[in-house]
């Protein structure tokens, strides 16, 4: 026999607030709970897709890719698998190259708030940049 959970029994055991079921039952990532009198029931399956849903957003999937993954593979098959998807991974940034003394740095107000600084032996390309963005603020680019 499948155990019944009032709702907010339900959303304590997957770790939800009650309006999140709801809202999941309104978008139809859970079926419609039975009434049983005034009162809803919920069964293990609508449990066993919560915490599908759950395992799913730890994989940074939105809402529409997470309820055409249960309609593919069910709750079930979501629950057992190590990881439906791979882990989006934070993309490598460069470290910048250490500051010696020998650098020197000018720096540039484009407005009030708003100012770069750059390095003395810049590349033209970066330069011509520069130019731009004061243009861009409507002053003149102080790269010739």
């Amino acid at each position: 026999m499948e155990a019944t959970y009032k709702l907010e029994d339900l959303a304590k055991l997957a770790g939800v607030s009650p309006r999140t079921v709801r809202y999941y039952v309104q978008r139809g990532l859970l079926p419609a709970p039975t009434f049983r009198g005034k009162d809803t029931a919920y069964g293990d399956d609508h449990l066993a897709r919560l915490q599908a849903i759950r395992k799913l957003q730890e994989q940074y999937l939105p809402l529409d890719a997470i309820q055409a993954e249960l309609e593919r593979r069910g709750a079930e098959e979501i629950l057992r698998s190590p990881h439906p998807h791979p882990i989006p991974q934070p993309i490598p940034r460069p470290h910048p190259p250490p500051v010696t003394s020998a650098q020197s740095w000018r720096r540039y107000e484009l407005r009030d708030g708003v100012e770069i600084h750059l390095r003395e032996d810049v590349a033209p390309s970066v330069g011509n940049l520069v130019n731009d963005l004061a243009k861009l603020f409507g002053q003149k680019g102080p790269y010739r």
